[in-house]
Parts: structure tokens; sequence; C-alpha cells
């Protein structure tokens, strides 16, 4: 992936979920959180203390909906229809990939196994319709960084 004085252009960084890319996104999310717990006492004179606590993950996309190709063949990628018949009503679960599938050096991708929580589709009139789909990251989720 080429940087720009270190800045990365977010169009490299992409959404695969089974190992399919998710069609014609336009904007990709990954959230990773550490939450705490509470070890405040009458001895913490008024100030809350914590501790490390359980960790989470989840994965959001945002994509252009549509049911073909401009040039009217099969999409390449997985579309809002996939998603919903491979993930949400059958209940499985996935392997998520986001970053990039090259190996150029010094990229990072984050895998994990995820359920799909949601999948929304919005209709604007006279407007590109669009979707959005998100994930809930399950277990670990491991960086790679390639050298």
């Amino acid at each position: 992936m080429a940087t720009q004085d270190g800045q990365l252009n977010g169009t490299n960084l992409e959404v695969y979920a089974g190992g399919t890319l998710i069609a014609y996104s336009t904007s990709c999310t990954i959230n990773i959180n550490h939450s705490t717990r509470s070890t405040s006492s009458k001895e913490s004179g008024g100030w809350e203390e914590n501790m490390e606590g359980m960790r989470n993950w989840d994965v959001s996309c945002d994509a252009l909906y549509a049911w073909l190709t401009p040039a009217g063949g099969a999409i390449g990628g997985l579309t809002l229809s996939e998603l919903f018949t491979d993930m949400i009503a059958t209940r499985t679960k996935l392997d998520v990939t986001f970053g990039t599938t090259g190996s150029t050096t010094e990229d990072t991708k984050y895998t994990g196994e995820v359920w799909c929580t949601s999948a929304s589709l919005s209709n604007p009139l006279e407007d590109t319709s669009t979707f959005s789909v998100s994930f809930q990251g399950t277990g670990a989720l491991t960086q790679t960084i390639a050298v």
C-alpha cells in the first residue's frame, strides 16, 4: 500500500467476509475496545478507580447497492443479499479481514471471527441506493504486519 508522508489512502483498506470482498464498498470502520472494571471503594477518596476488563471489536462497512455489475454481469464480491443469505438467515459465523490482502512491507490487516449483527438498505429519492452491514467480533482479533 502506497503511503504519502506516512498517511494511508483509505481506498486501499477493504473488508473481506469469508474471504470475499464486500462489493462496491465506499467506507469501512474497525472499532477495537477495552472496557474497564470498577475497583472503587470507600478508600478511593471519591475518585473512580479501574482495572483492565474485557476487550471487544467490531467491523462495519458501507457499500453501493447493486444486483448486477454496470455491464450487466454477476457481481464478484459480497452483496447485501449474500450477506443476509450466508450469514444472518443461517446464523453463520465467518472470518473477516479488515485491511489489505496484499503483502507490501508494513501493510497491516486485522482478522478474526464475526457474526453479522445488522444489515440495512437505504434508498434515497433520485440517488444511489446504499447498504450498511455490521459485524461483531467473537474471540481474539489478530493483527498481522507484512514484513
